[in-house]
């Protein structure tokens, strides 16, 4: 009687949260990046090519063959087109962006654009212990994922966070960073960069 009481107070013990760990917020973040740009991409006009037109070329102004002659000559009437020209079809746009994307699943270690500073702050209620992962990709094609997260490139940014703590869930964030100092804010709906001055912007 003992075991059974004990395997039903078991059952109604309340269960751990699930944790995720620091890679799959990467590849989380990875695809939110990759869906932003697959988006943007789509959203963009396309070349398309103007069909031709046919243009009739002048010809002789058709003259009378005989002043006594009160009709003209029928072949001297007939206006004949020139020749169709060819248009050889727009130049396509190409993605330079998406070529660069093969590389991108790596960390991130240095750049060519100028650095900033970042200051990671929590502002989750409940608060609860973050993981954060960002991905950048800067105006030179130099893209992945920062290891040090108190300084990156200035760039575009994607932004993911696992926060673990009574109310266990996941929260994004896009953003561009521009030179100077940032603090990389992590809400409970949302994940946004202020210039330095925040809170008192």
């Amino acid at each position: 009687m003992a075991v059974v009481l004990i395997m039903i107070l078991a059952a109604c013990a309340p269960q751990a949260a699930p944790t995720m760990n620091a890679a799959d917020v990467g590849r989380t973040a990875e695809a939110a990046a990759f869906t932003m740009v697959a988006e943007t991409q789509a959203a963009m006009p396309t070349n398309t090519v103007i069909p031709p037109t046919a243009t009739e070329s002048p010809t002789a102004i058709p003259t009378l063959t005989s002043i006594a002659s009160p009709t003209l000559e029928a072949a001297s009437l007939v206006v004949t087109p020139s020749e169709i020209p060819t248009l050889a079809p727009l130049p396509t746009a190409t993605n330079s962006i998406a070529s660069t994307f093969a590389d991108c699943q790596k960390t991130l270690t240095s750049w060519n654009v100028p650095t900033v500073n970042f200051t990671v702050m929590n502002e989750t209620k409940p608060q609860g212990k973050v993981v954060l992962s960002l991905w950048v990709l800067t105006e030179l094609g130099e893209c992945g994922y920062l290891a040090d997260q108190s300084q990156g490139p200035v760039g575009n940014y994607s932004a993911a966070a696992f926060v673990d703590g009574k109310q266990s869930f996941k929260v994004f964030g896009g953003f561009t960073i521009k030179e100077g100092n940032w603090d990389i804010i992590i809400r409970n709906d949302a994940i946004v960069a202020q210039g330095s001055c925040y809170p008192k912007c």
